[in-house]
């Protein structure tokens, strides 16, 4: 082990120049928590012009991230790039062929690409390292591959979006719609200019695909998450929420069942009484299950640049420790390949919104739908009467399988009665 670890940092967005103050600013305790010096050799990123107040003096400038992976005067390569495939890709893989360690913030990369990397890290003895990659400035991955090895996972779930979790907490105290709530979001900067990675899900379930592979020691399986965005969620259900006892959440939730690996990203319905239902604003959250530990839950800043910066120095720090584990605890040879558990094997509680004609017999109907898939309701608030003849009627359910909830809704959809597509929530017990 050299006196010095020396690193390489690609992309300078948000992050990476976070980066680069953070090390700047605690070089020396660094060292001391590192065991030796930390040093910033290189950097790459598309613009050198851009004004980032950062300050690089004595930093080469390399206008080609690959050659970062090549420089021989580089032990770690720090990827802030982003993206599943790309340079950010080619840049990992060859920084890990050419035996370097790797620290990334990309969880795209890494729930399409995790156990591929993983396997050719340990080939070439090298580190792999995404704490950033989850959850900003929450050491979840740290938690899972030392604090919690000893425990078998059961379940988790958590808030892994910053953005959409601070629409819904706008909604619910404004009582304002989500689109409105988006524009104000994008004019502040917690939303981007286009922000379907974001409300639609996807940046979650690539969160919980890295959180499973790490939890349950499988394969990272993008592909095998459920995904829905928070587009349909209303005021309307944010107020019914409220009366019913429960806060409207996107979660990311993973289970092992009899099927195989569950994993869904969707908007929950959560008692209040769950700590999970008072996380606010950009605020994330993730609960682990365990079978010695029990309940635990860590939350924190999942985003901006000092908490995210904050994970990769961590990173940063283990490497310059020689702290060498599997990027997934497992080996990547023995890393399950389990199947995906079909999203109709669900079981739980639903919440059902419906807008409805005012007329005698539409509650019949709908009653009779649901009971024909041996469908059983806990409750059901209906509205007063409106101008347009429209009222909204919402039912809770007790337990049952999705895909009997799914054939009794394309039933409720087609009465003449019902005036658009039926809003469905999944209700969650913690």
């Amino acid at each position: 082990m050299t006196e010095t670890l020396k690193i390489g940092i690609a992309g300078l967005g948000t992050v990476g120049a976070g980066v680069v103050k953070l090390l700047a600013a605690h070089d020396r305790l660094l060292g001391l928590r590192g065991g030796r010096r930390l040093e910033l050799v290189a950097v790459s990123a598309r613009s050198r012009a851009r004004k980032r107040d950062i300050d690089l003096s004595g930093v080469r400038w390399e206008k080609d991230a690959l050659a970062l992976a090549d420089a021989p005067d580089i032990d770690v390569v720090v990827e802030l790039i982003g993206g599943s495939g790309g340079v950010a890709k080619r840049l990992v893989e060859r920084a890990l062929r050419a035996g370097k360690h790797v620290v990334t913030a990309n969880k795209a990369l890494l729930a399409l690409h995790g156990a591929d990397l993983a396997a050719l890290a340990e080939k070439r003895g090298s580190i792999l390292a995404f704490e950033a990659a989850v959850a900003g400035g929450i050491p979840i991955i740290k938690a899972l591959r030392e604090g919690l090895v000893g425990n078998r996972v059961s379940r988790l779930y958590g808030i892994l979006n910053g953005t959409c979790n601070y629409i819904l907490t706008t909604m619910r105290e404004t009582g304002r719609d989500f689109d409105v709530v988006l524009a104000e979001a994008q004019a502040a900067g917690y939303a981007e200019a286009d922000p379907s990675f974001d409300v639609d899900g996807i940046d979650a379930a690539h969160k919980l695909a890295v959180l499973t592979g790490t939890a349950f020691g499988t394969k990272v399986d993008f592909a095998g998450v459920h995904v829905e965005g928070i587009r349909r969620v209303t005021s309307m259900d944010i107020e019914f929420a409220q009366e019913l006892g429960y806060r409207i959440k996107l979660l990311g939730l993973a289970r092992e069942t009899s099927y195989g690996i569950e994993q869904r990203v969707h908007p929950c319905m959560v008692p209040l009484e769950t700590p999970i239902a008072h996380i606010e604003g950009v605020f994330n959250a993730v609960a682990i299950e365990g079978d010695h530990v029990g309940k635990t839950m860590f939350q924190g800043r999942g985003a901006g640049q000092g908490p995210t910066a904050s994970a990769v120095v961590a990173d940063i720090v283990d490497v310059a420790r020689g702290r060498n584990m599997p990027a997934f605890v497992v080996p990547a040879a023995r890393l399950a390949d389990k199947k995906a558990s079909p999203m109709d094997r669900h079981v739980g509680a639903y919440y059902i919104r419906l807008m409805v004609q005012d007329q005698p017999g539409v509650i019949a109907a709908v009653s009779k739908a649901l009971a024909a898939e041996r469908i059983s309701l806990e409750s059901m608030l209906q509205r007063g009467r409106s101008q347009s003849g429209e009222v909204p009627v919402v039912l809770t359910t007790h337990e049952t399988q999705e895909a009997r909830m799914q054939r009794a809704l394309a039933k409720i959809s087609r009465l003449k009665a019902v005036a658009e597509a039926p809003c469905l929530i999944r209700i969650e017990a913690f």
